[in-house]
């Protein structure tokens, strides 16, 4: 779900004025993290809230950090079968977001990404482990630069609530997970720069 410009400043004001009042108790949502409080139904990503970043160390000096702004992403829950949650995310490549643009125009060239044949990346879900009361293992096949390769992330389910300000209800989580870059293809500069690549996934889902 995206806003207009109109929406946005809206829904500015409307916080201002209550926490003007001493109201802000009134939009803020009552964020509950027993897995009680994932409702059973379909949800879609709420884009504004929904980011991909990933980690990968630099020559021992630091961690770089990239994200992917565009993502859409489903999820189907049952309650009653919490195993058998589905997701399915797509990620538009060409949206990488670095310091360097015209570095980012490199990481998107031949020679590493290849955006302009491999457009997308996606991720299926196929297997869910519940570890604990909000935490749990999520397998999956991740295509990335047309290489299909089984991942596991491990997800904490941070709280699903009402929200006023979105009229539905609304559910969060946190992801972490790790790839082997040259599984997939990408393997420039392998042996120099390390193979192994951090992924970070933030998610808020709105129940249709």
């Amino acid at each position: 779900m995206k806003y207009c410009a109109a929406c946005r400043l809206a829904f500015a004001l409307l916080i201002s004025a209550l926490m003007i009042s001493g109201c802000a108790s009134i939009v803020t949502p009552n964020v509950n993290t027993q897995a009680s409080a994932l409702r059973a139904g379909e949800y879609r990503l709420d884009e504004t809230h929904g980011a991909v970043l990933f980690r990968i160390n630099h020559l021992g000096f630091s961690n770089f950090l990239g994200r992917f702004e565009k993502l859409t992403a489903s999820l189907d829950f049952d309650a009653d079968n919490p195993e058998q949650a589905r997701i399915d995310a797509l990620i538009e490549m060409n949206s990488l977001d670095i310091a360097d643009d015209e570095f980012a125009q490199t990481l998107l060239g031949p020679k590493w990404f290849d955006a302009a044949q491999f457009p997308t990346a996606r991720f299926t879900s196929t297997a869910i482990t519940i570890t604990g009361e909000n935490t749990g293992l999520m397998r999956g096949d991740l295509t990335l630069h047309g290489v299909t390769k089984p991942v596991t992330f491990e997800v904490t389910f941070n709280g699903g609530a009402r929200d006023l300000l979105r009229s539905a209800y609304v559910t969060g989580f946190s992801a972490r997970g790790k790839i082997d870059r040259t599984d997939f293809g990408v393997s420039q500069f392998s042996g120099i720069i390390t193979n192994e690549v951090e992924l970070e996934i933030e998610v808020e889902f709105i129940k249709q």
